[in-house]
């Protein structure tokens, strides 16, 4: 009977044993998932991020944001996301932080937190290539103009010409994407459209457009994440920081003409 009891003692323990370095084992893994981080992404702002000819996301944020991933040791998926919703998907927890052209403004403020700005930019108004529309006459509210609806462009627009009385409502034509205005813009539904210096320049290399003129928006891009994810602000901040000073933040920039 001792001999038997001494064999049930040492079975419990081996078992308890196992069982203790399964969880333990589990606990790693699960550790290693939470490394995982969804960016949410615009599919259709090149130059900083959309969908390429493959299938697969691309453009200037996605490729930094794969760096910083493997600099400071996570994992990221991006996820393209409808931009009129995206802030309501970081806030569901849909996605973990948008590296997307993503405005630093007073507004988006209130409801999430921003990592240190990494990019700046003006506001750029586009017109047909064959147009003789001024950068004062597109704004004057004599004729529409295009924006993506929820960009700092067409809050801009909404702000400055239309609340002051100086453009009707109805002269705003909202979009999807940037794209989609250019589309009218080309084919004369509309006589220009407003975006970010940097995306219209990007659009004239393929497209029959030029720049009528441009503002000083103040605007400066950065990463949005929850206002409670303050270390993940914190690392992704301190992974700017480590790409804006290497030599690969000079091979994209020359990468994407910007």
């Amino acid at each position: 009977m001792r001999v038997y009891g001494k064999i049930v003692v040492l079975t419990l323990m081996l078992a308890l044993l196992f069982s203790m370095s399964t969880v333990w084992a589990g606990g790693q893994q699960e550790e290693g998932e939470e490394k995982v981080y969804i960016n949410g992404i615009d599919p259709d702002f090149p130059p900083f991020a959309y969908i390429d000819e493959s299938g697969e996301p691309a453009g200037f944020d996605v490729d930094s944001v794969d760096w910083i991933a493997e600099e400071m040791g996570f994992e990221v998926e991006h996820q393209p996301t409808a931009w009129d919703g995206i802030v309501e998907s970081l806030r569901s927890g849909k996605i973990d932080f948008i590296a997307s052209g993503m405005s630093i403004t007073e507004e988006r403020k209130k409801i999430i937190s921003f990592t240190i700005p990494y990019w700046e930019t003006d506001l750029a108004v586009a017109i047909r290539d064959d147009s003789d529309l001024s950068y004062e006459e597109a704004l004057s509210g004599e004729y529409k103009i295009g924006a993506q609806r929820g960009t700092t462009a067409a809050n801009w627009i909404e702000d400055q010409l239309i609340a002051t009385g100086k453009m009707d409502a109805k002269m705003l034509v909202y979009y999807d994407s940037f794209s989609l205005a250019l589309r009218d813009l080309i084919n004369g539904r509309i006589e220009s459209a407003m975006q970010d210096a940097t995306m219209v320049e990007d659009a004239m290399k393929s497209q029959p457009i030029k720049i009528a003129g441009s503002h000083k928006s103040g605007d400066a891009y950065g990463y949005g994440v929850r206002q409670s994810d303050d270390e993940l602000r914190e690392m992704l901040s301190e992974g700017i920081r480590r790409l804006q000073a290497s030599d690969y933040w000079e091979e994209l920039k020359e990468k994407y003409g910007m």
